[in-house]
């Protein structure tokens, strides 16, 4: 049974009035009163936007020539028919079975070289490709989104695969137009719309973990990430089933959550608000699967490693005295060991960020020993059920164990383990760590 629009829907008529107040600087900032300032202009929800995509385009990104850039699935779905809408001005470029990593960004520059912008028609990979591959000639792109499978639409940064193996969150630009189709998005294949559910349930494990690290590390946090979220996080939470039959309002609901959690991340200027603990889980096993990596997209194993963290989470926030840390330094001979030779020294100088001498352990211990009782609440009120959570990403057609998106158990606890090696970000998966309570924790949770 469908559930009826939002009060703010059936008021507005339209996916995007709350967008527009953000691109335009209507929308406050709730921690300075002041206007938000982000870099995208154009963003658009809605259905039927392959036929129009010559106007669309044009309105915001006029060139003399176009590549339209896709893979093959995407192509299919909508690739051709935007280019045949572009007409002459544009030739369609059909990747074969890409990943973002560095190699494809500069084959991709090469094939593309002739043309004066690029218009992106698919999702993570396809997206980020072309994000990042102007970003570094100096040419625009726009992007036809055609699955609801993370937030990266809405997003300045691209997620990348350097040569040393290690995927990374790069510097990049925003697309002049960001024309996500309902339809579309409708049908994609299953997964990736529960990957979308995923990538969007790591709201509570990342602000709990942002949260505290500001709190005990002196990090900056914001609201107004979270704040932008709030209603659709809510509505989608209520349609997770329709996710699961492609309802169009559902999906037209997760697509604007995700869009405004990619926004969030644009107000802030960083990706802290959506990436902590549950990021540095699915970037470990982006980076050091290898030949054991099952194929599972980002927003699958940001799924599951957002239950997990939720319940790790929620172990160490049943503690009524204040946990205790250890003095921690990296054993930098394992890590040496652990690790490709070209991603070791990143990987050390994130560890080294994290290190506690005996000095910083008994100041942080004392810190969070005198506030242990209220932060506690404060991060309590942050968080969502960790069943709940499951519940709701299966009946989105997605997975809350790694077995049920296919991956093996024994590489997502060694990612478990060792994913704090790779990101100087401190989690409270660090924190289990720190206190003596992960290796437990994995042997009872995972």
């Amino acid at each position: 049974m469908s559930l009826p629009l939002t009060a703010r829907e059936s008021a507005t008529g339209g996916w995007n009035a709350l967008i527009e107040d953000v691109t335009t600087g209507r929308w406050q900032d709730p921690d300075t009163g002041a206007a938000v300032t982000v870099p995208f202009r154009c963003i658009e929800i809605g259905d039927g936007f392959a036929a129009g995509a010559r106007d669309l385009v044009e309105r915001v990104m006029r060139a003399g020539s176009y590549a339209v850039v896709c893979d093959a699935d995407t192509a299919e779905a909508m690739g051709a028919e935007v280019a045949r809408a572009m007409g002459a001005t544009a030739r369609l470029v059909v990747l074969d079975h890409p990943h973002a990593d560095a190699a494809q960004v500069r084959a991709l520059s090469d094939e593309t070289r002739d043309v004066e912008a690029l218009i992106a028609v698919g999702s993570g990979t396809i997206n980020d490709l072309c994000k990042y591959a102007t970003f570094r000639d100096g040419r625009a792109y726009s992007v036809f989104g055609t699955a609801p499978s993370m937030n990266g639409y809405t997003s300045s940064t691209a997620s990348i695969t350097l040569e040393s193996g290690l995927k990374t969150t790069q510097k990049a630009h925003a697309a002049r137009g960001v024309f996500i189709d309902i339809g579309v998005s409708a049908a994609a294949p299953q997964y990736l719309i529960g990957a979308g559910l995923g990538d969007s349930l790591c709201r509570p494990t990342a602000q709990v973990d942002w949260y505290f690290s500001h709190v005990m590390l002196g990090t900056r946090y914001a609201t107004a990430p979270y704040l932008l979220q709030e209603e659709d996080e809510a509505a989608v939470l209520a349609r997770s089933a329709g996710l699961g039959a492609r309802e169009h309002d559902a999906i037209g609901y997760l697509q604007r959550l995700l869009t405004l959690g990619g926004l969030g991340i644009a107000v802030v200027g960083m990706s802290h608000p959506g990436s902590m603990g549950e990021h540095q889980i699915s970037h470990w096993i982006d980076s050091f699967a290898g030949a054991r990596h099952p194929g599972t997209v980002h927003g699958q194993q940001v799924g599951v490693a957002s239950v997990t963290m939720a319940r790790l989470q929620a172990r160490i926030l049943a503690m009524e005295e204040a946990p205790r840390l250890r003095p921690w330094q990296p054993d930098e001979a394992a890590i040496r060991a652990r690790y490709p030779a070209a991603a070791v020294e990143d990987c050390l100088t994130a560890s080294r960020a994290k290190a506690m001498t005996a000095e910083d352990a008994e100041a942080f211990n004392a810190k969070l020993a005198a506030i242990w009782p209220e932060l506690r609440a404060t991060l309590g009120a942050m968080m969502l059920p960790p069943d709940e959570m499951a519940a709701h990403l299966r009946a989105a057609g997605g997975g809350a164990t790694p077995a049920e998106i296919g991956l093996d158990r024994d590489l997502y606890i060694e990612a478990l383990r060792h994913c704090r090696e790779m990101r100087d970000r401190y989690s409270l998966l660090d924190l289990a760590e720190d206190i003596g309570i992960l290796d437990d924790f994995i042997e009872e949770e995972v």
